[in-house]
């Protein structure tokens, strides 16, 4: 265990709390200790499992003036599900050394003015909305939350209150950094390289149909805005009450359709954290995404534009993966068709996660934080076996969890039932059901040992 690389999964939901733990890479005056790592540390809905997370992390870092050291906080995107846990108060008794972001994230970045532009219309757009009380579907009623005005607390305490408490400067990090930039002054052993995102938001994730997307948002959300001290919209002199409700109902849906794009855009911009340590390859990717294939000047996706562009490092087999986005079918690359033809994204599951040769048994390892809720394709069956058949750290659900531990999961007959009975990667959601551990440890030992 001294000698072995610690990725701890939290168990919270739809949503990301992991916990590395990089053995002896840290040194400060001649003094070796571990390198602690937070990456991400949010879930969707009720907080209360995040808490937990974080007072189990607490017994697990070291102590140091008077508070528990985290050398490293990295946020991968600004979404609920891997921020809503970033509570001052609860980082009170937590002393960080280094704080990173995505580029995305930072306000003044002059090449993300779309993107941050777009931000702001969907998080007014779904706020108005959500001042209607309307009744949502779960899917709706879940995009409204993304832009909750807790979210912005969240973001504020990691733009201002963490760094000013604990006198850091945020670095927000991106694939153009130099290596230098990227090695905290006390790692040693290890190295991290970032794959994406791109220093040009704008041009790499919305390209030339960043104008044409403001402008369509713009227009869709002009009649959503609730008078003034809030309540319904107030009907246009010139156009019917009938007619006025229908129009709102169409600028509803376009309102919906935008904030979703930006969505995209924000799960895209994830950093893509690769470290290497001792031989091996471990990537963490947040919420990327992927599409078809990457094409210039154009709306792009995260593995695609780091296919692209960084496949020197890319391009290799490793040796864990953060599977993205808690199993979505759109979070790790693959031929979703299930035809065997080759495209882009099946070349790079390809080769990142080769099969493994003559019948080997694989040697990587993988863990995916999900939950199975409302959502038909998170996590997405059909992929997690595909993921199974190439890594080493799977399990056979159906051989193991009793009725009692599956009772009352959502969707569980459609999308759970025939597909236990394989091989799939350890997921956080059922593993607690089996352990009653509120995390999933993986292992990693050095190449050779």
């Amino acid at each position: 265990m001294d000698d072995q690389l610690l990725i701890r999964a939290y168990n919270v939901g739809v949503g990301d709390c992991i916990y590395v733990r990089i053995p002896k890479a840290r040194k400060q005056g001649g003094r070796v200790d571990d390198f602690h790592i937070l990456i991400d540390c949010g879930k969707k809905g009720s907080a209360d499992l995040l808490k937990a997370a974080l007072d189990h992390l607490k017994g697990e870092l070291p102590d140091e003036a008077g508070k528990k050291r985290l050398d490293l906080l990295l946020i991968s995107h600004e979404h609920e599900d891997h921020i809503k846990g970033i509570d001052p108060a609860w980082f009170d008794a937590i002393r960080i050394e280094n704080l990173w972001m995505s580029v995305a994230m930072d306000r003044d970045h002059p090449q993300a003015k779309f993107a941050h532009q777009l931000h702001d219309m969907a998080a007014t757009a779904m706020r108005n909305i959500a001042l209607r009380g309307l009744a949502l579907s779960p899917e709706l009623q879940d995009i409204v939350e993304r832009y909750g005005i807790g979210n912005d607390g969240a973001v504020d305490a990691l733009r201002k209150t963490l760094p000013e408490r604990n006198g850091v400067k945020p670095l927000y990090v991106h694939a153009d950094l130099k290596p230098a930039a990227l090695q905290p002054k006390t790692l040693s052993g290890a190295t991290f390289k970032v794959l994406g995102p791109e220093f040009d938001i704008d041009t790499h994730y919305l390209g030339d149909a960043g104008p044409e997307i403001l402008h369509g948002f713009a227009a869709a959300t002009g009649v959503l805005a609730p008078k003034t001290g809030g309540g319904a919209v107030a009907t246009p002199a010139n156009i019917s009450a009938s007619d006025f409700e229908r129009l709102q109902s169409r600028m509803m849906s376009s309102a919906f359709a935008f904030a979703e794009e930006e969505g995209e855009v924000v799960n895209n911009t994830s950093v893509m954290l690769l470290i290497e340590w001792r031989g091996r390859r471990l990537l963490f990717v947040g919420d990327a995404e992927w599409n078809s294939a990457y094409r210039d000047e154009k709306k792009n996706f995260a593995w695609n534009t780091a296919w692209t562009l960084r496949q020197g490092d890319l391009g290799k087999p490793v040796d864990f993966l953060k599977i993205g986005h808690h199993g979505s079918i759109n979070s790790t690359p693959w031929n979703d068709k299930e035809d065997g033809k080759a495209t882009e994204p099946s070349r790079i599951l390809d080769a990142i996660l080769p099969l493994p040769a003559g019948g080997a048994a694989p040697q990587a390892k993988a863990v995916v934080s999900t939950e199975r809720t409302f959502y038909k394709v998170i996590p997405r069956a059909a992929l997690l076996l595909e993921i199974g058949r190439r890594v080493g750290n799977t399990r056979i659900y159906s051989e193991h969890l009793a009725p009692d531990q599956i009772a009352g999961l959502p969707n569980y007959a459609a999308y759970e039932k025939k597909w236990l009975d394989r091989p799939q990667p350890v997921r956080t959601d059922l593993e607690t059901r089996l352990t009653g551990k509120g995390f999933v440890d993986v292992l990693i030992e050095p190449a050779g040992g």
